[in-house]
Protein backbone atom coordinates (compact mmCIF):
# COMPACT_ATOMS: atom_id res chain seq x y z
CA UNK A 1 0.00 0.00 0.00
CA UNK A 2 0.86 3.32 -0.64
CA UNK A 3 0.80 4.58 2.75
CA UNK A 4 3.60 2.31 3.28
CA UNK A 5 5.37 3.93 1.18
CA UNK A 6 4.44 7.65 1.93
CA UNK A 7 5.25 6.68 5.49
CA UNK A 8 8.78 6.17 4.76
CA UNK A 9 9.27 9.15 2.72
CA UNK A 10 8.05 11.27 5.72
CA UNK A 11 10.69 9.25 8.08
CA UNK A 12 13.74 10.37 5.64
CA UNK A 13 12.12 13.79 5.14
CA UNK A 14 11.96 14.09 8.83
CA UNK A 15 15.93 12.54 9.19
CA UNK A 16 16.85 16.18 7.02
CA UNK A 17 14.80 18.39 9.20
CA UNK A 18 17.09 20.04 11.82
CA UNK A 19 14.91 19.54 15.14
CA UNK A 20 16.44 20.73 18.65
CA UNK A 21 15.39 18.85 22.17
CA UNK A 22 13.95 21.29 24.56
CA UNK A 23 13.16 18.80 27.48
CA UNK A 24 16.10 18.31 30.07
CA UNK A 25 16.80 15.65 32.29
CA UNK A 26 18.69 17.87 34.87
CA UNK A 27 19.42 14.97 37.16
CA UNK A 28 20.98 12.12 34.60
CA UNK A 29 22.44 14.96 32.30
CA UNK A 30 20.82 14.20 29.76
CA UNK A 31 18.19 16.12 26.84
CA UNK A 32 15.12 14.51 24.96
CA UNK A 33 12.71 15.84 22.11
CA UNK A 34 8.95 16.81 23.92
CA UNK A 35 6.08 17.08 21.50
CA UNK A 36 6.54 20.55 20.22
CA UNK A 37 9.73 20.10 18.93
CA UNK A 38 8.57 17.58 16.62
CA UNK A 39 5.17 17.58 15.31
CA UNK A 40 5.38 21.00 13.43
CA UNK A 41 7.47 19.89 11.58
CA UNK A 42 5.46 16.42 10.98
CA UNK A 43 2.25 17.91 10.25
CA UNK A 44 4.57 20.03 7.29
CA UNK A 45 6.08 16.48 6.40
CA UNK A 46 2.61 15.22 6.02
CA UNK A 47 0.84 17.29 4.61
CA UNK A 48 3.39 17.87 1.90
CA UNK A 49 3.16 14.25 1.13
CA UNK A 50 -0.23 13.32 1.53
CA UNK A 51 -0.76 11.41 5.11
CA UNK A 52 -2.06 12.12 8.22
CA UNK A 53 -2.21 11.07 11.87
CA UNK A 54 -4.88 10.94 14.23
CA UNK A 55 -4.71 9.81 17.79
CA UNK A 56 -7.35 8.00 19.63
CA UNK A 57 -7.75 6.16 23.23
CA UNK A 58 -9.44 2.75 24.49
CA UNK A 59 -9.94 1.86 27.85
CA UNK A 60 -6.23 -0.10 27.80
CA UNK A 61 -4.89 1.19 24.73
CA UNK A 62 -3.61 4.44 22.83
CA UNK A 63 -3.44 4.27 18.99
CA UNK A 64 -2.33 6.46 16.34
CA UNK A 65 -3.20 5.45 13.26
CA UNK A 66 -1.55 7.20 9.69
CA UNK A 67 -4.29 7.66 7.15
CA UNK A 68 -3.13 8.24 3.09
CA UNK A 69 -5.29 11.23 2.55
CA UNK A 70 -5.27 10.16 -0.99
CA UNK A 71 -6.97 6.14 -0.97
CA UNK A 72 -7.50 5.79 2.61
CA UNK A 73 -5.56 3.37 3.57
CA UNK A 74 -3.83 3.41 6.62
CA UNK A 75 -1.54 1.48 9.34
CA UNK A 76 -1.93 1.65 13.53
CA UNK A 77 0.50 2.35 16.01
CA UNK A 78 -0.37 0.93 19.31
CA UNK A 79 1.01 0.89 22.91
CA UNK A 80 -0.68 -0.32 26.36
CA UNK A 81 -2.06 2.47 28.07
CA UNK A 82 -0.67 3.99 31.23
CA UNK A 83 -1.64 6.47 33.26
CA UNK A 84 0.18 9.14 35.26
CA UNK A 85 -0.28 9.54 38.66
CA UNK A 86 -0.47 13.08 40.09
CA UNK A 87 -1.36 12.39 43.69
CA UNK A 88 -1.10 16.64 44.39
CA UNK A 89 -3.00 17.20 41.44
CA UNK A 90 -6.83 16.74 40.08
CA UNK A 91 -7.70 14.17 38.26
CA UNK A 92 -7.56 16.38 34.94
CA UNK A 93 -4.40 17.03 34.75
CA UNK A 94 -3.53 13.63 35.38
CA UNK A 95 -5.48 12.59 32.25
CA UNK A 96 -3.75 15.44 30.10
CA UNK A 97 -0.40 14.62 31.41
CA UNK A 98 -1.15 10.86 30.25
CA UNK A 99 -2.72 12.41 26.89
CA UNK A 100 0.75 14.51 26.11
CA UNK A 101 3.05 11.14 27.18
CA UNK A 102 1.32 8.46 25.05
CA UNK A 103 0.82 10.80 21.90
CA UNK A 104 5.05 12.18 22.55
CA UNK A 105 5.33 7.96 22.39
CA UNK A 106 3.18 6.75 19.77
CA UNK A 107 4.64 9.72 17.31
CA UNK A 108 8.35 8.58 18.48
CA UNK A 109 7.46 4.72 17.51
CA UNK A 110 6.09 5.52 14.19
CA UNK A 111 8.31 8.41 12.86
CA UNK A 112 11.34 6.38 13.90
CA UNK A 113 12.57 9.15 16.18
CA UNK A 114 15.99 7.69 18.15
CA UNK A 115 16.85 9.08 21.17
CA UNK A 116 20.14 8.56 23.77
CA UNK A 117 19.30 6.29 26.46
CA UNK A 118 22.19 7.86 28.41
CA UNK A 119 21.29 6.08 31.67
CA UNK A 120 21.30 2.58 29.56
CA UNK A 121 24.72 3.14 28.40
CA UNK A 122 26.36 3.90 31.17
CA UNK A 123 29.08 0.95 32.25
CA UNK A 124 27.88 -1.98 34.69
CA UNK A 125 29.76 -1.68 37.75
CA UNK A 126 30.94 -4.73 40.04
CA UNK A 127 28.50 -6.07 41.75
CA UNK A 128 27.33 -4.88 45.58
CA UNK A 129 25.71 -6.82 48.13
CA UNK A 130 22.16 -5.26 48.26
CA UNK A 131 21.42 -3.36 50.92
CA UNK A 132 17.63 -3.67 52.67
CA UNK A 133 16.76 -1.29 55.44
CA UNK A 134 16.05 -2.41 58.72
CA UNK A 135 12.51 -3.42 59.47
CA UNK A 136 10.58 -0.97 61.39
CA UNK A 137 8.48 -2.52 64.76
CA UNK A 138 4.62 -3.25 64.15
CA UNK A 139 2.33 -0.70 64.76
CA UNK A 140 0.18 -0.97 67.39
CA UNK A 141 -3.79 -2.37 65.76
CA UNK A 142 -6.01 0.17 64.51
CA UNK A 143 -9.53 -0.43 63.94
CA UNK A 144 -8.33 0.12 60.08
CA UNK A 145 -5.28 -0.97 58.78
CA UNK A 146 -4.07 0.40 55.29
CA UNK A 147 -2.03 -1.79 52.80
CA UNK A 148 1.51 -2.52 53.38
CA UNK A 149 3.95 -1.18 50.91
CA UNK A 150 5.55 -3.48 48.86
CA UNK A 151 8.51 -1.54 46.69
CA UNK A 152 11.72 -2.80 45.02
CA UNK A 153 14.20 -1.62 42.56
CA UNK A 154 15.34 -3.77 39.71
CA UNK A 155 16.94 -6.96 41.10
CA UNK A 156 20.28 -6.05 40.12
CA UNK A 157 23.51 -3.71 41.50
CA UNK A 158 21.96 -1.04 43.88
CA UNK A 159 19.20 -2.19 44.80
CA UNK A 160 16.41 -0.98 47.39
CA UNK A 161 14.33 -3.21 48.63
CA UNK A 162 10.53 -1.64 50.89
CA UNK A 163 8.72 -4.02 52.92
CA UNK A 164 7.16 -1.69 55.04
CA UNK A 165 3.71 -2.71 57.49
CA UNK A 166 2.99 1.05 58.03
CA UNK A 167 2.39 2.72 54.65
CA UNK A 168 2.71 6.20 56.24
CA UNK A 169 6.78 6.09 56.74
CA UNK A 170 7.77 4.25 53.77
CA UNK A 171 9.23 7.18 52.36
CA UNK A 172 11.85 7.77 55.31
CA UNK A 173 12.57 4.03 54.96
CA UNK A 174 13.78 4.91 51.12
CA UNK A 175 15.46 8.45 52.56
CA UNK A 176 17.84 5.71 55.14
CA UNK A 177 18.03 3.19 52.20
CA UNK A 178 19.61 5.66 50.26
CA UNK A 179 21.88 7.19 52.25
CA UNK A 180 23.62 3.49 53.23
CA UNK A 181 23.82 3.18 49.53
CA UNK A 182 25.48 6.43 48.62
CA UNK A 183 27.85 5.47 51.14
CA UNK A 184 28.96 2.30 48.97
CA UNK A 185 29.60 4.56 45.53
CA UNK A 186 32.62 5.05 44.28
CA UNK A 187 31.79 7.26 41.42
CA UNK A 188 29.45 9.25 39.45
CA UNK A 189 28.79 6.28 37.30
CA UNK A 190 27.62 4.52 40.93
CA UNK A 191 25.44 7.43 41.54
CA UNK A 192 23.46 6.88 38.34
CA UNK A 193 23.12 3.35 38.50
CA UNK A 194 21.50 4.14 41.76
CA UNK A 195 18.71 6.69 40.54
CA UNK A 196 18.08 4.31 37.11
CA UNK A 197 17.97 1.05 39.39
CA UNK A 198 15.56 2.52 42.03
CA UNK A 199 13.41 4.74 39.21
CA UNK A 200 10.34 3.39 40.09
CA UNK A 201 10.38 3.77 43.71
CA UNK A 202 11.62 7.67 43.11
CA UNK A 203 8.68 8.33 40.69
CA UNK A 204 6.78 6.87 43.32
CA UNK A 205 7.99 9.08 45.97
CA UNK A 206 7.79 12.16 43.35
CA UNK A 207 3.95 11.65 43.15
CA UNK A 208 3.34 10.93 47.05
CA UNK A 209 5.88 12.31 48.88
CA UNK A 210 7.55 15.49 47.27
CA UNK A 211 9.14 17.10 49.87
CA UNK A 212 11.76 13.95 50.94
CA UNK A 213 11.64 12.77 46.91
CA UNK A 214 13.67 16.28 46.67
CA UNK A 215 15.73 15.59 49.52
CA UNK A 216 16.99 12.60 47.83
CA UNK A 217 17.54 13.89 44.99
CA UNK A 218 19.69 16.92 46.03
CA UNK A 219 21.82 14.15 47.73
CA UNK A 220 22.15 12.13 45.04
CA UNK A 221 23.48 15.00 43.23
CA UNK A 222 25.45 15.95 45.49
CA UNK A 223 27.33 12.58 45.89
CA UNK A 224 27.61 12.20 42.33
CA UNK A 225 29.07 15.87 41.59
CA UNK A 226 31.74 15.03 44.92
CA UNK A 227 33.16 11.68 43.07
CA UNK A 228 35.33 10.90 40.13
CA UNK A 229 33.84 9.73 36.67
Amino acid sequence: MKVFKKLQQARINLINTPLKKSGKNKFAGFEYFELGDFIPAVNKIFNDIGLCGVIHFTADTAILTIYDTEDGNAVDFRSPLVYAENAKGQAIQSLGATHTYMRRYLWLMAMEIVENDIVDAIEQSPVKQEVKPEPKPEPKAKAKIAEPVSIKGKATDWQISVDEKDPGVWHEVVAKAVDVVVGFAESKQDVLQIFKVNRNIFDKMQAEQKETYDVIIAKLGAAKNSLPE
